[in-house]
């Protein structure tokens, strides 16, 4: 079995040490993993100014597993993931950032799930836990084995972040969307596109250690809205017109309309109501739309 794994970063080469470190200790602790797992690590450096390319160099020159440096000018995350997802030869393709680490035993756990999955057709990827630096899970364990994504979030309550292993044939057949040469979007409307055809398999066992600050896209809120409404937009308008909402709750209904409102203000979009689907649905955004525009407007003043 062959392991991708996907790096965007952007200045950022005082943390990829770290995540190099984890790579060779998850290949050298297990027998199984050095003799059934090839890992290929590629490295998208997203218009970096540090010293990221002579670090890299360094671990290409230990020579303890593929490494692949790539480096494009400054486009976001999603751009650096879209154009290096080329070169992944893996069965698997997994994209770790730059400020996290694998978990001790992954690249075996990987491999187990592997087994148990790889004649699976019906499968997008294997989803598995992520811890924070204190070793505490990211949000809940999995309520069932076998889910989506959409489903996961909006029906099964779940909070936290999660970390998805890709079958890289069913992978490399998407891309993360860009709206307008956006910098930002969420990986989430990619994953919903994939849910549409397949689902996942789940596994309540960590694979990655996140410094996760739980404020941090909380304080940006706003400018990341303002800078990347369209994306948004599109992400929101995608969950009401493509998914089936039964079983959600109102509380994540109400959720979604309302920033469904928000971003078809700031990006001044029309006919909001004759695509989407459920009585509900059209009800609550004709309900909202007025009093929606007005609040979007003032707290975007």
């Amino acid at each position: 079995m062959k392991l991708s794994i996907i790096t965007p970063t952007y200045n950022r080469a005082n943390m990829l040490k770290s995540l190099y470190t984890s790579i060779v200790k998850n290949i050298e602790q297990h027998e199984e993993v050095q003799k059934k797992v090839q890992i290929q690590w590629l490295i998208m450096d997203d218009g970096s100014t540090d010293n990221t390319a002579e670090i890299t160099e360094q671990f290409k020159k230990e020579n303890k597993f593929e490494v692949q440096y790539h480096k494009q000018e400054n486009q976001g995350k999603m751009s650096a993931i879209n154009h290096v997802i080329k070169h992944a030869e893996g069965d698997l393709i997994v994209e770790c950032d730059s400020d996290d680490l694998f978990s001790e035993n992954a690249f075996y756990d990987i491999l187990q799930a592997y087994y148990e999955t790889k004649e699976r057709k019906d499968l997008y990827g294997l989803c598995f836990l992520k811890y924070d630096t204190n070793r505490k899970n990211i949000g809940n364990t999995f309520p069932k084995e076998e889910t989506t994504m959409f489903d996961l979030y909006f029906k099964e309550q779940e909070t936290g972040e999660k970390a998805i292993v890709f079958f890289a044939n069913i992978r490399k057949q998407y891309q993360y969307k860009i709206e307008n040469y956006e910098k930002f979007s969420t990986e989430a409307r990619m994953y919903h596109e994939m849910d549409l055809k397949y689902k996942m398999k789940c596994y309540n066992k960590p694979i990655m250690i996140c410094d996760y600050k739980e404020d941090g896209y909380t304080k940006n809120i706003k400018k990341i809205f303002k800078e990347n409404p369209y994306g948004h937009f599109a992400y929101f308008k995608e969950i009401l017109e493509q998914h089936d909402m039964s079983g959600v709750s109102f509380k994540k209904r109400l959720y979604v309309i309302k920033h469904y409102i928000l971003f078809a203000t700031l990006t001044k979009s029309k006919n909001l109501i004759t695509n989407v689907k459920g009585v509900k649905n059209k009800t609550l955004i004709g309900l909202l739309l007025f009093p929606g525009k007005i609040a979007t407007k003032i707290k975007f003043k």
